[in-house]
């Protein structure tokens, strides 16, 4: 995206995406930057860690959240004291901010089998993210065109800017969901595809429905 479409006010943003205040009841750069900085540690982790990612994916599959939230808290501390869910094929990060909640996570597609959460594919899957996730935290031009890319639904910039931090096979599909992104991976050593995700929560409705998530 040229400089010249980035120009203009939204939600007091000379960007525009609204990311001069929270007040914006839509994503915007400030969203994601808050949350992707939150969730790093998380992830880098998972992905230098085995025993860490040994005992996440141990509770993620029991629907242990006191232990979900211990490992949480001691690689994340301000991601830990958010929402917290698991669907015992997944794990979902709730962020709250004043007109809006904003979710993180990785999940196996539901409906495709139960209490599955293999630690070697989540360590593959926070690998290949955190270039993506520090690029958020750190370039607030960059996380202003992806805010923009997905409040516009332009699938083609959403496309370019995600696969230019991340650079594995893996990754066979992008998509805009729930006004977040949607990242589908299928590693040759597991024959379940997972998702990473960051998206808008409905007020948690939805995703009890369609996930059957089982929050702190």
């Amino acid at each position: 995206m040229g400089r010249a479409r980035l120009q203009g006010r939204s939600g007091g943003c000379e960007c525009g995406c609204g990311c001069a205040s929270f007040n914006n009841s839509k994503v915007n750069a400030s969203v994601l930057q808050k949350t992707a900085a939150s969730m790093l540690p998380f992830y880098s982790a998972v992905a230098t860690n085995k025993k860490f990612a040994t005992l996440w994916s141990r509770a993620v599959v029991t629907a242990n959240l006191k232990l979900m939230k211990r490992l949480l808290a001691s690689a994340a501390p301000h991601a830990a004291r958010q929402g917290l869910g698991t669907n015992g094929i997944g794990y979902f990060v709730d962020f709250g901010f004043p007109k809006l909640v904003y979710t993180n996570g990785t999940t196996i597609p539901p409906g495709t089998v139960q209490f599955v959460f293999d630690p070697k594919v989540h360590q593959a899957i926070a690998r290949a993210m955190l270039p993506l996730y520090r690029r958020l935290a750190c370039d607030r031009t960059f996380a202003c065109k992806l805010a923009i890319a997905i409040r516009r639904g332009n699938r083609r910039l959403v496309n370019l800017l995600v696969r230019s931090r991340v650079h594995t096979a893996a990754l066979k599909a992008i998509k805009i969901e729930d006004e977040g992104i949607a990242l589908s991976f299928k590693y040759p050593f597991s024959k379940f595809k997972y998702r990473n995700l960051l998206f808008r929560e409905r007020f948690f409705k939805g995703r009890r429905r369609r996930r059957g998530v089982r929050r702190n």
